[in-house]
């Protein structure tokens, strides 16, 4: 071979092999979001905790009707791609001074009961992970129902059994109030964490297959339920602290001793939990409307559809600017990396929040998120699991520990 030959057959070989570092083109924001909307049409997606359930029973807000207002209705749940959604039977703090709170959780029960009454086409009650895949399969919406404060049991295993059987399958153990077994995040603590009886709360939940849920819990509660629980526990809502540090939050020595639970947390959408600045400007405004809220909660202490309804409208004429949507992404990032990829999913706090990040308007534009961890660099397969299967891989083995426990009890 003479020396001109094997310099052009060097150049042909070098030419048709690209170099390692070649850059190469990124995709067109076209084709990724083509790309984010066929993957989220292809996986599973859950939401842990949407308030909807409230305007349902309060406002007889109709479910099934595309709305102009709130942040889920069927018509957006369906273009959000929403597969599986928990109805959060929420149980104010006051019905655990005033009491009919286990009353209050019935009434809930039945207004989602209700909604699948009328919308069997598009809705079906789910009980277990294996439920939530069929459903999804069949092209349906699975419900699935959550308490939100166990002051809703009133100190009663018997109603928490009861509970189970009508499909609550999981239940956030306190709100903003520290209740007779267990101390909140919101409310000075009482017991340093769990009670005794709080315990027996968090076996007995293990025993049904019904998930414990540490979102709003005081710190030592949530180290106590670990300690307790023989099964993976949830935090249905609940963000970073250590990018927004607020109690709800979880610290990241939380987010470890979770992770080695087997556990998931559920990333909340709303402003107040993903950005820091905005936790900080709505401290100051609540503190600065503080006359005004207390008057309006005076004067419909009876009525508390007006009361949300006049809030909101005080709130509106001073305004604070929404986050960007790159906030709650930066959340899952951190919990990503402090906890790993399996622990980490999706808990909006839809018609739960008053504020949530721009461009996520409402649960139809659920595929944004799918479109910025594409353009992060998440793998597909790890989009999924963020998008429910690390929810449902949690959710099964609850299931499998209820079994195990179910054998043991003599």
């Amino acid at each position: 071979m003479t020396r001109l030959t094997l310099v052009l057959a060097l150049f042909l070989i070098g030419s048709a092999i690209p170099l390692a570092d070649t850059p190469q083109q990124p995709p067109s924001e076209e084709k990724l979001w083509a790309e984010a909307l066929r993957l989220h049409r292809e996986a599973i997606v859950v939401d842990t905790h949407s308030d909807v359930t409230s305007r349902m029973l309060d406002e007889g807000f109709d479910i099934g009707r595309r709305a102009n207002d709130g942040h889920m209705d069927i018509p957006r749940m369906k273009e959000g791609g929403i597969d599986a959604q928990f109805f959060a039977i929420y149980v104010a703090a006051r019905y655990a001074r005033e009491g009919g709170a286990a009353r209050r959780a019935l009434d809930m029960i039945d207004v989602v009961y209700q909604a699948l009454e009328r919308y069997p086409n598009d809705l079906e009650l789910a009980l277990s992970a294996e439920d939530i895949r069929r459903i999804a399969r069949s092209g349906k919406i699975a419900v699935l129902m959550g308490i939100e404060g166990g002051h809703a049991i009133e100190d009663s295993l018997g109603a928490l059994r009861m509970f189970y059987r009508l499909g609550v399958r999981y239940m956030t153990l306190t709100h903003t109030n520290t209740n007779n077994w267990a101390d909140s995040s919101g409310d000075a603590p009482r017991h340093n964490g769990l009670t005794d009886f709080g315990r027996q709360v968090v076996r007995e939940m293990n025993r049904l297959g019904m998930l414990v849920d540490i979102s709003h819990v005081s710190d030592k509660t949530f180290y106590d339920v670990l300690e307790t629980t023989r099964a993976p526990v949830i935090a249905s809502h609940s963000s970073a602290r250590a990018l927004t540090n607020i109690p709800r939050n979880m610290s990241d020595d939380m987010l470890r001793a979770l992770a080695r639970n087997g556990g998931v947390v559920m990333v909340n959408f709303g402003s107040w939990f993903v950005d820091q600045n905005y936790a900080e400007a709505e401290a100051q405004r609540r503190e600065r409307l503080r006359p005004q809220l207390e008057a309006l909660r005076a004067r419909y202490a009876t009525d508390p559809v007006r009361l949300r309804q006049e809030t909101e409208r005080l709130l509106r004429e001073h305004p604070l600017p929404r986050p960007p949507l790159s906030r709650l992404i930066d959340h899952i990032d951190h919990i990503v990396k402090v906890a790993g990829i399996d622990h980490v999913g999706l808990g909006s706090d839809f018609d739960g929040v008053e504020s949530l990040p721009e461009g996520l308007d409402d649960c139809s534009k659920l595929p944004r998120i799918t479109y910025e961890l594409l353009k992060r660099g998440y793998s597909e397969r790890d989009i999924k699991k963020i998008l429910g299967e690390n929810f449902l891989r949690v959710f099964a083995r609850a299931e499998e520990v209820a079994r195990q426990m179910q054998r043991e009890r003599p």
